[in-house]
């Protein structure tokens, strides 16, 4: 796990759709934190600076030591809801540390040894099955990525989970099956699945196209409303 963070925060009284309007309309967003033995805490934070951490890899397997006004409050994030169109945070919510306490979460995935992986020097290309894996463990021995090291893989090799080292104490959610997280496949291989792809996209919108257009004369759609803070 990284070194922990910090953001800084205010406490808020005023909850719903209006005082979390007026909040983004300042430049912050509202958030809770919950969990282990205390209360709900409502807060907010200043949005560009929640938005520059929440950008950066890792955020959701990172602790934050989050001031809200004179007090300080361990958390791990947990959700994040974004604006459908700009994509810039609405709420966030964090969960109170509790030291030990076994949580699920998704861990990305990266690869090393790219320069010593027979399959890619052939040509190949890394076929990614899961670009993140779900790890039961503690709070505190998160990983910030699973790392893979494909050296020595081939064409048609797969990296399965069984194969990867993970931290002591930490283990995958799934434990009923040997799944795949990567491949090694050729590039005629991929290219054919995305020819595939697209020729059924493509079908689909033909099929679509009379239903989309009646209905858009049922009547105008509705605007989604902001989330509830």
């Amino acid at each position: 796990m990284s070194d922990i963070s910090s953001i800084s925060a205010k406490a808020r009284e005023l909850t719903g759709k209006g005082p979390a309007r007026r909040l983004r309309d300042d430049g912050r967003i509202p958030a809770i934190v919950y969990g282990g033995v205390g209360e709900p805490v409502q807060l907010s934070l200043n949005l560009a600076e929640f938005h520059k951490e929440f950008r950066r890899p890792g955020f959701f397997t990172r602790l934050y030591d989050i001031s809200i006004d004179d007090d300080t409050v361990r958390v791990l994030p947990r959700d994040v809801q974004l604006h459908p169109v700009t994509d810039y945070p609405l709420h966030a919510d964090f969960l109170r540390y509790v030291k030990g306490a076994q949580i699920a979460v998704n861990v990305a995935v990266r690869f090393e040894g790219h320069e010593e992986c027979e399959g890619l020097k052939r040509g190949g290309v890394i076929n990614i099955v899961r670009h993140e894996v779900e790890l039961l463990c503690p709070v505190e021995l998160i990983p910030d990525a699973i790392v893979i090291d494909i050296a020595g893989l081939n064409i048609g090799d797969s990296v399965h989970i069984s194969a990867i080292e993970l931290p002591e104490g930490v283990t995958p959610t799934i434990t009923d099956r040997d799944f795949t997280v990567a491949t090694i496949a050729a590039p005629t291989i991929v290219e054919e699945e995305i020819e595939e792809e697209s020729e059924e996209d493509l079908e689909g919108e033909e099929g679509l196209e009379g239903e989309e257009g009646e209905a858009v004369e049922g009547g105008d759609a509705e605007e989604a409303d902001e989330p509830e803070a």
